[in-house]
């Protein structure tokens, strides 16, 4: 089995995240192997063993505010394509939705009004509402207007009326940043793709004091160890705590009594 798993590296070139990824596949197979076949616990045990390999995490891309800023107003308000783009993406800043659950949303998913919300269906087909500020509930209520589509219609369609795919989504993304560069130089240093937009919405919220358990509960993560990542990748967060410590004023040294203090001592 192991050399099954260094094939995928060495020879297929696949990466240790995805090598980990298929030895937690064959370790589902095995555990419910060994209930079937305990004649074969010893094999099946030195299976489960296999330790997954370790890799270095990427540190995470997310916007800051003056760059989200530059991202929504790089649609051209005058084509029906920017007023869907502009929607789309200011949608997707405050939700975090995933780029699936972007493109499989339809018309009816979206609640305006008092307690103006969003329903989207997750991972694991669970289902999760997500409330909507009122600059984005502006938009909609101007995009769904436009729209005019029927409760099943997809929310955000190509000029056809098709669902638009993941890779379109991408395009359009990667369009509008190349004109926003004009405007905010420092998306030039960013890889800038839909998944960035997710994790702009969690770090604005942790950013703002949000627990992290209501974090995963807004995204939709199956833990809360999922939502670690971004508190790792928050500075700000680290410089509070920070500011929060006393600093260390003490000299380095061994301390030496003054004989004033000798005195005293010596005087109880």
């Amino acid at each position: 089995m192991s050399a099954f798993l260094n094939h995928l590296e060495d020879d297929r070139g696949n990466s240790a995240r995805t090598r980990n990824l298929r030895l937690t596949a064959i370790r589902s197979l095995f555990s419910y192997a060994a209930l079937q076949h305990p004649e074969h616990a010893l094999l099946i045990q030195r299976v489960l063993d296999i330790p997954p390999k370790r890799f270095d995490k990427r540190t995470i891309t997310f916007l800051n505010d003056t760059e989200i800023d530059a991202l929504l107003a790089a649609p051209d308000p005058k084509r029906w394509e920017g007023r869907r783009d502009k929607a789309m993406i200011a949608l997707a800043v405050q939700t975090g939705l995933r780029v699936s659950e972007l493109t499989s949303l339809n018309c009816a998913d979206i609640s305006l009004g008092t307690g103006a919300a969003v329903r989207c269906e997750g991972k694991g087909r669970k289902h999760r509402t997500i409330p909507l500020g009122n600059p984005v509930q502006t938009l909609l209520q101007s995009w769904m207007r436009e729209r005019a589509g029927r409760p099943g219609d997809p929310l955000f369609p190509t000029r056809t009326g098709r669902r638009l795919s993941r890779d379109a989504v991408a395009q359009r993304l990667n369009t509008h940043t190349k004109t926003a560069v004009n405007r905010c130089p420092s998306l030039r240093d960013k890889d800038i793709h839909p998944h960035v937009l997710r994790h702009s919405c969690a770090m604005s919220l942790l950013q703002a004091g949000v627990d992290t358990t209501v974090i995963a509960l807004w995204l939709g993560h199956a833990s809360v160890r999922s939502t670690d990542a971004y508190v790792h990748a928050d500075m700000s967060t680290k410089e509070k705590a920070l500011a929060l410590t006393t600093p260390i004023t003490t000299q380095p040294g061994r301390y030496r009594p003054t004989d004033k203090t000798l005195a005293f001592l010596d005087g109880l």
